[in-house]
């Protein structure tokens, strides 16, 4: 019998986890070959994964082994929050290479794609569907449902797409602390395929950012309460590290693990420096999509 691994892990912080999850599929996923390996590449590394983050606002909560830096991070969760969903591609044109979807996009106007109508781009499909307001609203209503789901598939599309959607679905319930009667937002979040050194830590540090600035605060708005993030839970499908990638893993990371402590290779999202980097980040990023939409 020949089974994809599945590795359960828990980390007390987002960089915590997400390092775990990282060393646990070093040392006991499967070698796979993927759609997108070139003549020579080794295969990969892939596991099924389930992660739970049990408080994903601790410190620390940036790790430093991912291929971008904190500018990076300020860019997906702009991305993350809508500012691209404009890229988007005309569905229409064979000549569009832009983007086929965002996952705002999917999560937000579900069921719509870009189509090009007098010179114009027009929103147009059988459904448009906003799941962000969706679920805040239910959430909102009845606190304790099952119901406050998003999906992003949308099989008539996504079934024949080069590269369709890996974020799959985003499920939340609220618990009440009945002591001083907070809300905590609990989330599952599912991948169908999550590159685990090349993207899983934006994606995650990205969504942690939605939850607390777009779902938790519209939540806390609305009803009056206090809202706070409880357990993330991170499901992935396939939780990879491509082939190509595997040494440069094991020079900046795993080989490094015996030899230094988790402080070393983390940062603190509140260290006034981080946070300086973050913030001031915003005006090069918008400027940045300016210039795209200019030459585009």
């Amino acid at each position: 019998m020949k089974n994809v691994p599945v590795l359960n892990v828990t980390g007390d912080s987002l960089a915590a986890g997400y390092e775990k999850a990282l060393v646990a599929l070093y040392e006991n996923g499967c070698r796979f070959r993927t759609q997108y390996d070139k003549p020579g590449d080794p295969l990969s590394l892939d596991c099924t994964l389930n992660l739970t983050v049990h408080d994903p606002l601790a410190e620390p909560m940036i790790h430093k082994a991912f291929p971008g830096g904190i500018e990076d991070l300020r860019e997906y969760v702009m991305e993350v929050n809508g500012a691209k969903d404009h890229w988007v591609k005309n569905m229409n044109d064979p000549k569009d290479t832009r983007w086929e979807y965002t996952y705002h996009g999917r999560l937000a106007g579900y069921g719509t794609w870009q189509e090009s109508r007098d010179g114009k781009p027009a929103r147009v499909g059988a459904f448009d569907i906003n799941q962000v307001e969706a679920v805040i609203a239910k959430l909102v209503k009845q606190p304790f449902t099952r119901q406050a789901q998003m999906i992003t598939w949308m099989p008539n599309i996504d079934l024949d797409c080069y590269d369709p959607p890996c974020l799959q679905s985003i499920w939340y319930r609220l618990m009440e602390d009945e002591a001083d009667k907070t809300w905590w937002l609990n989330c599952n979040i599912r991948f169908r395929s999550n590159d685990a050194w090349g993207a899983s830590f934006m994606n995650m540090f990205g969504f942690v950012m939605f939850n607390r600035d777009v779902i938790a605060a519209e939540i806390a708005k609305r009803s009056g309460r206090t809202v706070k993030l409880g357990r993330l839970n991170w499901q992935a499908d396939s939780y990879h590290i491509y082939g190509k990638d595997i040494a440069d893993a094991k020079a900046r990371l795993f080989d490094r693990i015996a030899t230094t402590k988790l402080e070393d290779r983390t940062y603190q999202f509140s260290d006034p420096m981080i946070q300086d980097i973050y913030n001031e980040a915003e005006a090069a990023i918008r400027a940045k999509i300016a210039e795209y939409d200019r030459t585009h």
